[in-house]
């Protein structure tokens, strides 16, 4: 399953509050489908159906099943540039 670093908690909560979604909103990660192992981010007012729902103190990602076969059990970590630009960045877990 996927899980958030406190940083990409703090940049997606940031994001979901600054937006007009409702509080049942967050931010969705799709597979792209073409044949490479790519990703769409976007924020949605809702799961679709069959979404994985992580919730990390408020920072709400959904995660469609393709997205979810593909990233594993792996760590979303963010990142946001001098001009405001947010960056994702998905990284193995850790053994523990």
């Amino acid at each position: 399953m996927l899980t958030l670093t406190p940083n990409a908690t703090t940049v997606i909560r940031s994001l979901l509050d600054t937006s007009d979604l409702p509080e049942s909103g967050g931010l969705r990660i799709a597979s792209t489908n073409n044949g490479q192992q790519a990703f769409t981010v976007q924020t949605a007012p809702t799961p679709e159906d069959g979404d994985q729902v992580v919730d990390e103190m408020g920072a709400r990602v959904f995660v469609d099943p393709g997205a979810v076969q593909a990233l594993g059990e792996t760590v979303l970590d963010a990142d946001v540039d001098e001009q405001g630009n947010v960056q994702f960045l998905i990284t193995a877990q850790a053994a523990g």
